[in-house]
């Protein structure tokens, strides 16, 4: 059984908040060069207005939308849907743990015969997403799914705006963040053309308290707390790295025989994400693929950042047709990984 990619679909708000507001809304006096440190100049922002109020629900089902309009598949064919966003905002009031944010999505959108579930895994949950459908899908369980994420997390900037009350302080990196909703279809109609060849994650447990998502420990908002000088190390980049050597060893193959045209990183950090590249070109002597980002007009959209770069390239046809792509997750537990696939059906 092989399983490809069969639609995609994104969503983001039509509100652009740029890094020069961001920092202007602290309480204390300017002590960063945001922009500079991680390449991010705007960020979009969820519509507040009580009448067209887009949270974390709102956003998903349009996400959705735009990916079931690339379909072969209507909403009452799908087998699955799996949702795995970090927030879950129903409304302006509601974080909802219960019901499933996937059963309310599926009753939405009228797909009554679809199983559904919820899983959480941080930044890499889409990634995730996908590798439980596509063993799903191979172990004979569904025959396609749907993997959604609407991730309305700028209250956590918010709240960190209030908050921030030093120069160096856990609750810097929740400035970068912004609002996104991405969608894809996985079925098992692969081919030579498209497929999903591998996927691959790991975790490192000892990682965990290094960026906490929680309520705010000082007022009532949601906050985001992170030790960047431990995230953002050589020897957390080295596992991954070294783990994906090991499995490229393990299957066989090599760097250079995976011919790779581009590769896509969490959207957290160009300057980070240079730092990952270079460390990877060293350890495996080789020049590393094309990178694709889109930090700079989106910020970092948490579990929805690779499937939006993938989205807003094929949007823009930069990615021809039979390219061969490579996700890497970098997300909090810690977790770490590759995704590859070589998609030729997809558009925007």
């Amino acid at each position: 059984m092989r399983t490809r990619f069969e639609s995609i679909g994104a969503y983001t708000p039509g509100t652009v908040r740029s890094t020069e507001e961001v920092i202007a809304s602290l309480s204390i006096p300017r002590a960063l060069d945001l922009e500079r440190i991680t390449g991010i100049k705007n960020r979009r922002v969820h519509n507040s207005d009580p009448d067209d109020y887009e949270s974390s629900f709102e956003l998903a089902l349009r996400a959705i939308d735009d990916c079931l309009t690339h379909s072969d598949y209507a909403a009452e064919d799908l087998d699955v849907i799996i949702n795995v966003s970090i927030t879950r905002f129903r409304g302006p009031e509601y974080f909802c743990y219960a019901p499933s944010f996937a059963l309310m999505l599926r009753n939405a959108l009228g797909a009554k015969q679809a199983r559904y579930f919820d899983l959480s895994n941080a930044c890499a949950g889409m990634i995730t997403g996908v590798l439980l459908l596509d063993r799903m899908i191979k172990a004979g369980v569904v025959r396609n799914g749907l993997v959604v994420s609407g991730e309305q997390i700028t209250p956590i900037a918010d709240t960190a705006a209030r908050e921030i009350s030093q120069p160096y302080d856990p609750q810097f990196a929740a400035l970068t963040v912004g609002d996104a909703a991405v969608a894809v279809v996985v079925d098992g109609r692969g081919d030579d053309h498209d497929e999903i060849h591998y996927i691959e994650l790991m975790t490192t447990s000892a990682g965990a308290e290094h960026c906490l998502g929680m309520p705010s420990e000082k007022t009532t908002g949601i906050a985001m707390y992170t030790d960047n000088r431990a995230l953002a190390s050589e020897s957390r980049f080295q596992q991954g790295i070294s783990r994906m050597d090991d499995f490229l060893k393990e299957t066989g193959r090599t760097w250079e025989s995976e011919k790779y045209d581009y590769w896509v990183h969490h959207q957290f950090s160009g300057p980070a994400i240079e730092y990952i590249s270079q460390l990877t070109e060293r350890h495996f002597d080789t020049p590393m693929p094309q990178p694709l980002n889109v930090y700079d007009e989106f910020g970092n959209t948490a579990s929805t950042s690779h499937f939006l770069v993938l989205h807003e390239h094929l949007a823009r046809q930069r990615i021809p047709k039979g390219s061969k792509v490579l996700l890497i997750p970098e997300a909090s537990g810690v977790v770490s990984g590759h995704l590859a696939a070589t998609i030729t059906r997809l558009e925007a």
